[in-house]
């Protein structure tokens, strides 16, 4: 028997045994390929490991490739004059940003009538016409002529049926409106605690203020109250000054205006009413005596109203992370009321306005689900993701960039306390 196997391996091609050959080194190989693609999985899933890595890769950041280095000297000189003129561009751009808040200005002043007009509808200081309350639905437009006279008819029943209910309520203008656009809008609703909207029904209007001409840029945000028991204040102001210019120390980071700071307003509370503050009561335990008393103690309570008292900025600059995070999102919040809400209020109320945001929003992702759906998995399942941190906004030419663009994972709200 031993003889015939050896016969048989005798026997075999010099080819067939190297096609064995490579099947084994093959199934070797897969082998060893599917022990490190397992190794791989489970040391992406260490968070410890994770974080060095990632640590590791910040690291790397601006780090020279060696390439630049190995560069003859006249070439490396010719480089440096495309720098230069990379400089000269990033101030002809910043010149092109200051025409663009310069435009903005001009056009605000074209809007403002409009806006004015919607405040008075808004607050019942003026009533539309017939003619000014005709809006045609989207799906009349489909329809025969029959049809919409049809509906016209059913309309004016339904019309007169709310005059009757009208003239037993009486509301005036449009009751609640922008507290309604904020409970609408998932970045503002999220300011809002069960005590500010009584307050909220009073607000009448906001307005978007930029600086005069020859001014340093910036905007104001103002926003106009009915006469009320909270407070005396019949306007809040949060002022944001910009920067249209590169740093000199780092020309290139510049791509746009950048917010670098805000300031926000004193609230005439009435006695009693300051629901930025709330009163708390500890007991404490005496050391020696072991007597226990009861200490009142006054301590920030989350509120809108915390947006109109921001972080101080140092002329260092030199902030913690919760101070950075708070004015980042600020940042994003008063850009966000500006170019979105402001504009476009009604469209916000109806709700309109949020369904052409989430649109916007799937025709943007539409290209990157493939890449980014594991990534976006694995970050939801993480009990410290919270995707208002990743929270992005556009608007304006290119958007406006923000000196402080990234919130800190896991920080405080602009509407949490701040002393």
């Amino acid at each position: 028997m031993a003889d015939m196997d050896n016969k048989d391996q005798a026997e075999l091609d010099p080819a067939d045994l190297e096609d064995v050959e490579d099947v084994e080194e093959e199934e070797t190989g897969e082998d060893v390929n599917s022990k490190a693609r397992q190794l791989t999985v489970q040391m992406m899933q260490n968070p410890q490991i994770l974080a060095a890595l990632q640590e590791r890769l910040d690291g790397l950041v601006g780090s020279p490739s060696g390439y630049m280095e190995s560069l003859p000297k006249v070439v490396k000189r010719r480089v440096n004059a495309l720098k230069n003129l990379q400089v000269k561009c990033a101030h002809i751009e910043a010149k092109f940003y200051e025409e663009v808040h310069e435009l903005e200005r001009k056009y605000a002043a074209l809007y403002q009538p409009l806006f004015d007009k919607r405040s008075d509808i808004v607050k019942a200081a003026y009533e539309p016409t017939e003619e000014e309350c005709e809006w045609k639905a989207d799906d009349e437009e489909e329809l025969p002529v029959s049809k919409q006279e049809e509906m016209k008819d059913k309309a004016k029943v339904e019309e007169d049926k709310e005059k009757k209910d009208e003239e037993k309520e009486d509301p005036k203008g449009i009751p609640e409106f922008w507290l309604t656009v904020f409970k609408n809008v998932d970045l503002l609703s999220d300011m809002l605690q069960e005590h500010d909207e009584p307050i909220l029904k009073h607000l009448q209007d906001i307005k978007v203020k930029f600086s005069d001409p020859g001014q340093p840029m910036s905007f104001s945000l103002e926003f106009y109250f009915e006469p009320n028991e909270f407070f005396t204040n019949t306007l809040l102001t949060k002022t944001y000054k910009m920067r249209s210019e590169p740093d000199e120390n780092d020309p290139f980071s510049f791509d746009g205006p950048e917010i670098m700071g805000c300031t926000g307003c004193p609230i005439d509370w009435t006695k009693g009413k300051n629901i930025t503050l709330k009163t708390i009561k500890k007991k404490q335990k005496h050391k020696g005596r072991g007597t226990v008393r009861t200490v009142t103690k006054t301590v920030p309570n989350d509120s809108f109203f915390n947006f109109f008292t921001p972080p101080d900025v140092p002329e260092s600059g030199d902030l913690d992370e919760d101070s950075e995070a708070v004015l980042a999102a600020d940042f994003e919040i008063g850009h966000f009321i500006r170019e979105r809400i402001v504009p476009r209020a009604v469209l916000y109320f109806t709700g309109e306005a949020i369904e052409d945001d989430d649109d916007d929003y799937d025709e943007e992702g539409e290209e990157a689900d493939d890449e980014e759906g594991e990534e976006e998995g694995e970050e939801e399942n993480d009990p410290d993701y919270d995707p208002k941190v990743n929270w992005t906004f556009r608007g304006g030419i290119d958007g406006l960039r923000l000196h402080l663009p990234r919130l800190t994972k896991g920080a405080s709200h602009p509407a949490d306390n701040i002393s």
